[in-house]
């Protein structure tokens, strides 16, 4: 394929999801929101009188974080190898990348100095840990939008998303049909 454009929108391997249906995406819904809950989690452990589940949970959501990045990890370097290299949606994809596999370690490291000691309301410093990895996977979110949504890696080309929008019959407004 000569168009590097195109390239970028088809999958090297069928672990990597269909054409226009990456499974890099919806995995790493998995890492966010475990993630997310344990900050939730860490700031109620300092409301409530008996904080020990909230601490537990936390460790346990963090360490569910990181199996799913390593699933997203996966498939999103399957994604990576599909961007020619020397464009502007590889370096993207390798700056997307890197903060991606530096907020997994972050998390991995708050893992381990919060597994011996889960009692109590979480502490300040696994705290501040998780919050500064949230903001650079944020940011890492924000590169990750731009190389799908600027750049279209792994997106169907307007072609193939035009046929979403072909008229196939009358709207049912005008058949008299209730929506």
């Amino acid at each position: 394929m000569d168009d590097p454009q195109r390239q970028s929108k088809h999958p090297v391997s069928a672990l990597a999801g269909g054409y226009g249906h990456p499974l890099h995406p919806v995995l790493v819904t998995v890492p966010i929101g475990a993630w997310v809950g344990s900050l939730v989690f860490d700031a109620a452990s300092h409301l409530v009188d008996d904080p020990d589940f909230l601490a537990q949970g936390s460790l346990w959501l963090i360490g569910l974080g990181i199996a799913g990045a390593l699933a997203a990890a996966a498939t999103g370097f399957l994604d990576l190898l599909a961007v020619p290299p020397g464009t502007r949606a590889f370096r993207t994809a390798l700056v997307h990348m890197s903060l991606n596999l530096a907020v997994t370690a972050a998390y991995a490291g708050g893992f381990g100095w919060r597994y011996g000691d889960v009692t109590g309301p979480v502490t300040p410093g696994p705290i501040a840990l998780s919050a500064v990895s949230l903001a650079a996977l944020a940011v890492s979110g924000f590169l990750g939008g731009r190389l799908a949504y600027r750049y279209g890696v792994r997106v169907a080309d307007e072609q193939t998303q035009s046929e979403g929008f072909a008229r196939t019959s009358r709207p049912t407004a005008d058949r008299g049909e209730n929506t």
